[in-house]
């Protein structure tokens, strides 16, 4: 199979029929093999009964749904898992991204031999206040921290080699930086492409005024996770090791000071009335307390449990290796 479309969704009901006969048409012209996955992140609209008709019409079209909403990480995942092209490529559901963009994207991947490309909404159908000019900003950090040379960390378009999608897992809100993901994995040939951006068709926009808060966490906590995930000790240990000499050091002198200055028998004050004594000791208080962290955080990371499972209340069957038949089934449980 040459392309598997992966679309994270959430009360997009209106808009599904338009992208997927869409997608069905620049597939067709181009002479892909492909799927689609459309996972339904627990919408409450009528978003999973037309998928479900759909998938009925287009043998090449799967469905996911979520019990409740978990988030467009947890979507792209669980469609990571499920796919099987070649190249494995995303959208948004809303219409404003093109599958027009899809067979260079898959060119890129296929015979440039990129592991990973990224689309770039270079001309953006979005308020320059609430949406531009902050995403200029968190792209340009996130270029500065990363050293990945991408204008739209973001952006819904992407393609890459489906090992790469089998080799990262995307959870809580790390879809924003999977190139960061997909670099710490291994993939070094990152490419970027200029994408068409449009204007919102049906509905308004899932996201609120919290991503202004979860933007750069996340960005600090992927930062983080790529260079300590699993050796956080190297971090807390290091951290705390060095406040602590500080602070043992600090009481150190403080003491050693008291007692010269009673042997020569001057003017002292008791250990406990120096402020000084106070801050050597909470030094050592945090060091120790960050020491223990590291050393916790190890056992974590050795041990941690799949992050990876999803409660998936329906999806449409898929049977065989050559094509997704149409959906009347449904499953129900842990996926």
């Amino acid at each position: 199979m040459d392309l598997s479309i992966v679309i994270p969704l959430f009360n997009e009901e209106d808009s599904l029929p338009e992208l997927e006969a869409w997608i069905r048409r620049v597939m067709e012209e181009e002479g892909f093999s492909y799927e689609i996955i459309m996972v339904d992140d627990g919408s409450k609209d009528g978003s999973w009964r037309v998928i479900e008709q759909l998938a009925e019409q287009n043998p090449n079209l799967q469905g996911i749904k979520f019990q409740r909403n978990y988030g467009k990480s947890a979507a792209l995942n669980t469609g990571f898992q499920a796919a099987r092209g070649r190249v494995v490529a995303t959208m948004d559901a809303d219409l404003q991204d093109s599958p027009e963009e899809l067979p260079g994207l898959y060119r890129m991947i296929a015979e440039q031999g990129y592991d990973m490309v990224s689309g770039w909404k270079k001309k953006r159908k979005d308020p320059l206040f609430s949406k531009n000019i902050p995403s200029k900003f968190y792209n340009w950090t996130a270029r500065r921290m990363t050293g990945i040379r991408l204008h739209d960390f973001n952006c819904g378009l992407k393609a890459y080699k489906r090992e790469v999608v089998h080799s990262i897992e995307v959870y809580g809100e790390m879809h924003r930086y999977i190139p960061v993901l997909a670099k710490w994995a291994g993939f070094h040939r990152i490419g970027e492409k200029t994408v068409v951006h449009q204007e919102r068709k049906y509905g308004t926009t899932k996201f609120g005024m919290e991503r202004f808060i979860r933007g750069p966490l996340d960005l600090m906590s992927v930062i983080f996770i790529s260079r300590f995930g699993k050796r956080p000790m190297h971090f807390f240990g290091a951290l705390g090791s060095l406040i602590f000499i500080l602070g043992f050091f600090a009481a150190g002198y403080i003491g050693i000071n008291k007692l010269y200055r009673l042997h020569q028998k001057l003017p002292t004050v008791l250990v406990t009335d120096n402020p000084y004594f106070f801050i050597s000791l909470t030094c050592m208080i945090i060091g120790t307390l960050l020491f223990v962290t590291g050393f916790l955080a190890e056992l974590v990371s050795r041990n941690a449990p799949d992050r990876s499972h999803y409660l998936i209340e329906k999806r449409t069957e898929a049977l065989g290796d050559e094509g997704i038949l149409p959906g009347r089934g449904t499953r129900t449980g842990m996926e």
